[in-house]
């Protein structure tokens, strides 16, 4: 992510100050002196940067002078804190100031911004400024618990500048979530001392009862007016963890949103999906939020969290044998088995399977997602009870769950159970399924299942040949899922959002090739895929509607 990320600080003495940043620094083009094992060694020549990041920043002797305490992070001499992404070759550079002057003015403007007229009510919080010169800041203020303090508090805020406006604002959610984490470390932290230094000295008896000069207020005070904010923690590295939380933040917030190429618009999968991840995120800030933000030691052990230099372990695949496409499924249960479960999928039927391997069943659910939009989609892998139909259509199972009496003889459920065989031959492959399990499909359904959906039937054809590959087949769902979700749209739009009546919607039927064999079937799955239309299409659709009824008016 081209994003900057600073801690700044209001101190008494001097205003706002800059106290820590981290940037992201791409690779460069390939260098033969860039490749040497010492550390930053491009970093340390030229500009004299081996006196430190700061000195090329702000080179000013008289600015330097009037630092203090607590406008002070690392010390001049300090080289600062690197970080290498070993996939991007990216480093994250962390020191007082950036390295180049044009950000250093960037940043000291957002700092100044941040912590004088771009505040939200109540002077704590996030808030969003910038323009396209200066470039565009989430900021986030916050106090800091300090004994010596006017107010018992200090004020500070991190603020993130980055130029791609949208980028940052659909970064919100996930922003103000990580960065809260980090907030709350320190003001958690601050507290323990602040509470601790009030035990051994209280200060506000002590004020009240000395004389009060407004010259010599800062000095009365031990002569200590600035302190740092390593003082006020007591947290002797953490500088080092405000580099990894940053360094994490930058990382995280770049590889979380990516650029694709989509030939034409999105799918309702896709659209689906972007809604449910909205969903998450916004319920993840409520839930984190009432909780009160999360544990101290996000910030003072940050490398729980950090993804750089040694990346967290993705979950292992399924161990054990496992269904592997539609086809492996076809073949293993049988054609007819395959055909009855399918058709309960598409009708919408609650599918439960009972196995002692969690494995095999998760396998089996996601072969089996395919053939339904994503929005229709409602799994429990595996449960240790029975769960209703309207809380999911996908239900594991451990061997010993009793089924309830109204769904075995429900026709809109099947179930499959699965046990081990009392001889099992060796076997290898895609057959170990077979040798090892032995599969029964039962419903109290008395429907016949051979005469549709079209869809189903199509895809059985494409199954059934044996010249088309694994890939091809996928492909093929993919059309006709694409093929039959369009049908869905246009009979949404007409029967729910127009309200026409039975016998047009018949007409339309016929025109949308869903009349005639399996005829049932298929409007059964029309109105059944409908429920997988996502909120942005259904809104618009309602959007144009109600637009063109004020139309004819105005």
């Amino acid at each position: 992510m081209n994003a900057l990320v600073a801690l700044c600080h209001f101190c008494e003495l001097h205003g706002p100050r800059t106290l820590f940043c981290t940037e992201a620094l791409h690779p460069p083009s390939p260098d033969p002196s860039s490749q040497m094992g010492t550390p930053l060694p491009g970093d340390r020549d030229g500009d004299r940067e081996g006196e430190g990041l700061t000195m090329r920043a702000n080179s000013s002797a008289t600015q330097r002078g009037e630092m203090c305490e607590g406008c002070r992070s690392l010390p001049a001499s300090h080289p600062g804190f690197v970080s290498i992404d070993d996939e991007t070759g990216i480093r994250f550079l962390s020191h007082q100031h950036p390295r180049q002057s044009q950000l250093f003015s960037v940043v000291r403007q957002a700092c100044v911004r941040s912590l004088s007229c771009e505040v939200c009510p109540g002077r704590e919080g996030p808030i969003f400024f910038g323009d396209e010169q200066h470039g565009f800041v989430f900021s986030h203020t916050f106090f800091i618990k300090d004994s010596l303090a006017r107010g018992f508090q200090r004020w500070y805020s991190i603020v993130l500048v980055a130029m791609d406006r949208i980028y940052l604002i659909n970064s919100w959610p996930f922003l103000l979530r990580h960065l809260k984490l980090t907030i709350h470390s320190l003001q958690s932290t601050a507290l323990k001392v602040f509470d601790t230094e009030q035990g051994g000295c209280p200060q506000r008896a002590l004020r009240m009862n000395s004389v009060f000069s407004p010259a010599v207020f800062p000095h009365q005070r031990s002569g200590n007016a600035a302190r740092s904010l390593t003082s006020l923690t007591q947290h002797p590295n953490l500088w080092a963890s405000l580099h990894c939380s940053f360094s994490w933040l930058l990382k995280a917030s770049g590889s979380r949103l990516t650029e694709k190429l989509l030939e034409g618009a999105p799918t309702e999968d896709t659209l689906v999906l972007i809604e449910r991840q909205t969903e998450q995120e916004e319920e993840m800030s409520c839930w984190e939020g009432a909780e009160g933000g999360g544990s101290e030691s996000q910030l003072l052990q940050p490398d729980s969290k950090l993804g750089l230099l040694c990346e967290a372990s993705k979950s292992d695949d399924v161990v054990g044998p496992k269904f592997k496409s539609l086809r492996h499924l076809r073949q293993v249960l049988g054609a007819n088995d395959f055909r009855q479960l399918s058709w309960h999928v598409l009708m919408g039927n609650q599918v439960i399977w009972r196995s002692a391997d969690p494995g095999l069943i998760q396998s089996a659910f996601t072969v089996l997602k395919s053939l339904l939009p994503v929005g229709c989609v409602r799994s429990v892998p595996y449960s240790a009870q029975y769960e209703e139909a309207y809380k999911c259509n996908f239900l594991g199972l451990s061997p010993d769950v009793p089924i309830p009496a109204h769904v075995s003889s429900s026709e809109f459920s099947v179930l499959v159970d699965v046990t081990l065989k009392a001889c099992q031959g060796p076997a290898a492959g895609e057959d170990e399924i077979s040798a090892l399990y032995q599969f029964t499909i039962s419903s109290a359904n008395t429907q016949p299942t051979d005469r549709g959906p079209t869809l189903l039937n199509k895809l059985e054809v494409a199954l059934s040949n044996e010249n088309l590959s694994v890939a091809v087949v996928s492909h093929c769902l993919l059309c006709l899922k694409e093929e039959w979700m369009n049908k869905v749209k246009v009979l949404f739009k007409f029967s729910k959002v127009d309200g026409r009546g039975r016998e047009d919607t018949q007409k339309v039927l016929a025109l949308l090739g869903a009349t005639g064999p399996g005829e049932e079937d298929n409007v059964r799955l029309l109105k059944y895929w409908m429920t997988g239309l996502s909120k942005t299409y259904k809104s618009h659709l309602m959007t144009a509607v109600r637009g063109g009824e004020r139309s004819p008016s105005q």
